[in-house]
């Protein structure tokens, strides 16, 4: 199941590829996670490996990631470690100034533990772009687990303006997540029917140097992040996450650190006050 996905995610990657001839800029990614897991009754620490690609050619973008993750588990209760492959896609289509479509898709290649193992993520939006200052995007998400369904639906509104040469960027997201259980599993036995949380974010960027920040508020569990490039797709029901971070132009290229704190119930055990700190390290290049 995992070499006829990679082929056929990489086809329709090389397909768009040449939707136009004449590239903007293009830019490479590498990133690394250092998890540590507290309170919980089965991780203890874990790692995370992603490369990836944002390719602009005319009107159209791609963007694509492949990421590997192992993390070591409490055993028992759990057989094995825990190991995770995950691929990434969107494909945005700027029609105009003011509007621009986007589809995303996102798959779990590769579980050894959880029953969301193969779970695909489609999604489908629109952004409206009023001025140069203020944008407003909708995104709405399915994802096919075998025993259960979500539907997320997402609502960022962004708003930058410079102040000299300091630029910054303000976000406020809206998510409501939907389940719906086909089959009995322990992964959705404690889960609500649905949840909604609401972020805040800021970005700075002064000469050389970014600045950022964001904190989330509300409950969600299954959820999908970071505009579509990350995947919570293990049954913890979070309902704390503050990120801070920093990073540096340095030629071509950019280095970012973030550091990540959430707080999450395990739903299958009902674990609560699960704390995950997490280092994460994003390195991009520009060509």
């Amino acid at each position: 199941m995992s070499i006829k996905k990679a082929l056929f995610f990489f086809s329709m990657v090389l397909s768009l590829h040449a939707v136009e001839f004449q590239p903007i800029h293009s830019s490479l990614q590498a990133y690394f996670e250092n998890l540590n897991f507290e309170h919980s009754k089965q991780k203890i620490s874990g790692k995370v490996y992603g490369i990836g690609a944002d390719m602009h050619y005319g009107v159209s973008e791609v963007r694509f990631a492949y990421e590997y993750g192992k993390t070591k588990t409490k055993q028992p209760p759990l057989d094995d470690d825990l190991r995770v492959e995950k691929l990434f896609f969107l494909y945005k289509y700027t029609m105009s100034e003011q509007f621009a479509l986007n589809l995303n898709y996102l798959t779990v290649l590769e579980d050894n533990i959880a029953i969301t193992d193969g779970g695909d993520v489609y999604g489908a939006g629109v952004s409206y772009s009023p001025t140069k200052q203020w944008s407003i995007n909708f995104t709405q998400y399915y994802t096919n687990y075998d025993d259960f369904d979500v539907y997320q639906s997402d609502l960022r509104l962004d708003y930058k303006r410079k102040f000299g040469v300091l630029k910054t960027k303000l976000t406020f997201e809206n998510f409501f997540i939907g389940i719906d259980e086909e089959n009995q599993n322990i992964f959705t036995e404690n889960a609500k029917k649905s949840y909604f949380t609401s972020a805040f974010k800021f970005h700075a960027h002064y000469e050389s140097w970014h600045f950022g920040t964001a904190a989330f508020f509300g409950k969600r569990v299954f959820a999908v992040m970071n505009e579509g490039f990350k995947l919570q797709h293990h049954a913890m029901e979070f309902d704390r996450t503050y990120v801070v971070g920093i990073g540096k132009n340095i030629a071509q290229a950019v280095v970012r650190m973030q550091y990540i704190y959430q707080r999450a119930t395990e739903l299958p055990s009902l674990s609560e006050n699960v704390k995950v700190e997490n280092i994460r390290l994003i390195f991009n290049y520009k060509f």
